[in-house]
């Protein structure tokens, strides 16, 4: 088995990322600044998420702000900070309880600070890139492979089936619930990406021998993060596989703070230009 080790890829990328911000602020002044949105609810494990951003921002000098807000007050705290030129970046962490108008919250958000990458096209979707990273970091190659993508989600499906389409790789896609499809379809393709956030949905009978295996697929049961990957797919030695923990989760995060440099770094650009 080879694994797909996001973290020790994720290392690389924050000393970069570091160099990067210290120049930001000693060269041009500006100090990178995220706002992270979560609903009041509650939830430990989208307070681990927000957890893991706020100490990534920390360790690269980038100063981070959370907002936790009702369904009445998130409105007006996301308005507030679309107008501050003091925050580069803004998320929500999602999903959001059912309460909440996701699509409606989200189109607050200016594309020029939408770092996620969910309302515009000025920046890379964080996941899809982090997921572009790892494969290209453990130099799997795509072109003429058959991929699968499983899930066609706002964070991660729907963006990487686009981006992959455009390369010209050769994709197909599955819902989560195309269970007869997928017990019959899958074990055609060479690359399989997982992201529907459904514990043990793809086993190891969905899976040719040699496949490579991305688990971006991420659910709480029981209190326990877990992917979509069952466990009988980790006992075979022939995948090429990201681990349970440490695949893609810390690239993304990795990749979220790249597009906060990159806004930060867009507006010491247009301070040159006044």
């Amino acid at each position: 088995m080879k694994i797909l080790n996001g973290k020790e890829l994720a290392e690389f990328i924050k000393a970069r990322q570091l160099k990067q911000v210290r120049g930001l602020r000693q060269a041009e002044h500006i100090v990178p600044r995220l706002a992270i949105i979560k609903a009041d609810d509650n939830n430990r494990v989208i307070d681990t998420y927000v957890w893991l951003k706020r100490a990534y921002a920390e360790d690269i000098l980038i100063e981070t702000n959370i907002y936790t807000e009702s369904v009445e007050t998130m409105r007006s705290r996301l308005e507030q900070l679309a107008g501050d030129d003091n925050v580069h970046g803004i998320i929500v962490q999602l999903p959001l309880p059912a309460m909440f108008d996701t699509e409606e919250i989200l189109a607050i958000i200016p594309p020029s600070k939408d770092v996620d990458g969910l309302v515009g096209d000025d920046f890379t979707s964080a996941t899809p890139m982090a997921i572009n990273w790892l494969l290209t970091g453990y130099g799997v190659e795509l072109a003429g492979k058959k991929i699968a993508i499983v899930g066609r989600g706002k964070l991660v499906g729907a963006p990487l089936e686009k981006m992959w389409h455009e390369a010209g790789y050769n994709i197909t896609s599955f819902e989560k619930n195309d269970g007869q499809d997928l017990k019959q379809q899958l074990p055609e393709y060479d690359v399989v990406i997982t992201a529907t956030g459904t514990p043990g949905l793809v086993n190891s009978a969905m899976l040719k021998p040699g496949t490579v295996v991305v688990d971006a697929g991420t659910a709480s049961e029981r209190g326990v993060i877990k992917g979509d990957l069952s466990d009988d797919a980790y006992a075979r030695d022939d995948l090429t596989i990201t681990p349970p923990r440490g695949g893609v989760g810390p690239l993304t995060v990795a990749a979220l703070f790249d597009n906060v440099i990159l806004a930060a770094r867009r507006q010491a650009e247009a301070r040159k230009r006044i």
